[in-house]
Formats: structure tokens, sequence, C-alpha cells
């Protein structure tokens, strides 16, 4: 994921808990994103706090989310809050020869800032069709366009990944001296996520699209 960099974009990012495996590199930053679907959006709404799971995507140098007017996030994060906004891939879980050895390999990454609204409808729908384009490459030029009504009631924000830190983990089991010759298998119990086969709904006389038939073979 090219060379890690020492320098985080600000103090709150910079990682302290084993601090060798942090990576302020970008080129890590936005391979960690853009394999996500979901990430986790900590804030305070001013009376308690919240962290709420949503989907998401990336365009240059933004995070994207979308939401219902009627949101409870939404609203808060239109208001200005600090957010946090989180993103884990799980690898494998490493196995050592004691309970305490134990570990997980990762790809996580936080990012700090506040959301900045989308504006109109046509900068609303090009970022949509991005998203579009990322659930299923093709998908936005056959599904149908959301119209004024659906637009009206939905937001599209972003945040700027300037204030974002990576952290990554890929080792093996790190054992104690004193357990290395305990009789117990360690090792990596690797964790991938695979692509089913599609489902189709209510489709008859619809031919399947490319995208659809490739979805099965893709990443696996």
């Amino acid at each position: 994921m090219g060379q890690r960099s020492s320098a985080p974009p600000s103090p709150r990012t910079r990682v302290r808990r084993i601090a060798e495996l942090a990576d302020y590199e970008q080129a890590t930053l936005h391979a960690i994103l853009d394999e996500a679907y979901v990430c986790h959006i900590a804030f305070h709404d001013g009376e308690s706090s919240h962290c709420i799971p949503t989907a998401c995507w990336r365009i240059d140098n933004h995070l994207y989310i979308h939401g219902s007017n009627g949101s409870r996030m939404i609203k808060a994060l239109l208001g200005g809050v600090q957010a946090s906004v989180a993103v884990t891939h799980i690898d494998g879980l490493v196995l050592a020869k004691s309970a305490f050895s134990h570990s997980m390999n990762y790809r996580s990454a936080v990012i700090y800032g506040v959301f900045e609204q989308i504006r109109g409808n046509a900068k609303k729908m090009e970022a949509m069709d991005v998203f579009m384009d990322k659930l299923a490459p093709g998908r936005q030029h056959e599904a149908r366009t959301g119209n004024a009504k659906e637009l009206a009631a939905t937001n599209v924000l972003r945040i700027s990944l300037d204030e974002a830190a990576a952290k990554v983990s890929n080792n093996g089991p790190s054992d104690k001296d004193e357990d290395l010759d305990l009789p117990v298998w360690a090792g990596v119990l690797p964790l991938v996520t695979m692509h089913g086969s599609p489902i189709g709904t209510g489709n008859d006389g619809v031919p399947t699209p490319d995208y659809v038939t490739r979805w099965a073979n893709d990443n696996n």
C-alpha cells in the first residue's frame, strides 16, 4: 500500500496505541475507504453521544454519505458538530499459544472533522451516481434516477479526508519466549469477503445485465 509515513496530519490523528502500525499515506487511506460499503459516524447531538452505521463512498479527497432529512444524525451533522468516522476491515484472526497474545489482522481508518452539505439537485445526483457505480458499475445508467421529491427528501453530505489516519496490522502470532514450546497450534485464520450468486426478483422478460453476471466472479 505504499511507504508508510510518520507524519500524522493533526495531533488527534496520531496513532498512539502500537504506533508502528500507523499509516498516514493517502493511498492507504483511499484503498481502505474504497473497499468499504459502511462507515460508523460518532457525534454528539447536544444531549447524548451516538455512533451510527451508514453507507459511504469516496470521491477524490472527501468521504460522502446520504440520508433522510428527518434523520437525527443528518440533522446534527448539518448543524456543524464535530464528527469522527471509522472504517474497519478484518482480514484475519491471529491465534497465539497464549490467550493473552491473540489478536486480529485488520485495515482501519479514522477521519475527524465537520460534514458539509452538497447543495443543488445536479450536484447531489452527480455524487449519488458515483455511489451507484460503486455498488454496481453501470447501474446508474439503468435504474430510474431520483425525482425532485426524492431528492428534496434526501441530504448528501461529505467530510474532508485532510484529517485522517489509517492503521494496518498484517502479522502472525507474537508469542512470549516462555510460550514458544507449548504444544498449542498457532497461526492465522484469514477472513475474506465473498460475492454470492445474484438472486433476481421480478425480472420476467428483463435480461440479466453483464455487471450482475460478473458479480459472483469478482474478487473471489
